[in-house]
């Protein structure tokens, strides 16, 4: 017996030509991908603060001040990534190739700003305010991934574009 896999539909390159030649001479592209790595690595340093504060009660100003930085770059990727976004795309947000990104994105931005709410206004204890930081950060981890999986598939349609992938497709 012999098993068929179906033809799937060969799906439509993240960028035009055109789009590519402008994220390729942005310089909105380098900002990105200098901020991308440093808020992972403030993510990460945050994420051990809090936890740290939740596990042993201890550091609790350091904890906060970590998270309000952390909001901090998450809002300045933000901004910038929408001025690339209309750099590349022509609108700040919302282009079809990064639609759901950016869907996702606005879940991340609100859980960070109730926390800073939270923080702000006092009508939420300490543990809570982590508890709710914690929450944004599990968004955020989420929507990195996103934004991985879709610069995956740039890596590869540059592949294919260039011809690496020509063998295959003969």
């Amino acid at each position: 017996m012999t098993h068929h896999q179906p033809q799937s539909t060969p799906r439509q390159p993240l960028y035009t030509p055109e789009e590519r030649r402008r994220r390729d001479e942005s310089p909105w592209t380098l900002v990105q991908g200098i901020l991308a790595p440093i808020q992972f690595i403030v993510f990460l340093v945050s994420l051990y603060l809090v936890i740290r504060y939740l596990v042993t009660g201890e550091g609790e100003g350091i904890a906060t001040i970590s998270v309000v930085i952390k909001t901090l770059v998450l809002y300045t990727i933000m901004i910038t990534g929408s001025i690339w976004e209309k750099v590349v795309f022509g609108r700040y947000l919302f282009a079809p190739a990064f639609f759901w990104e950016d869907v996702f994105s606005m879940l991340v931005l609100a859980l960070h700003t109730a926390y800073l709410v939270a923080l702000i206004t006092q009508m939420v204890d300490v543990q809570g305010q982590m508890l709710l930081a914690l929450a944004a950060y599990a968004t955020y981890v989420i929507n990195a991934g996103q934004f991985l999986i879709k610069l995956r598939a740039a890596r590869l349609d540059a592949a294919r574009r260039d011809g690496v992938f020509a063998e295959a497709t003969e």
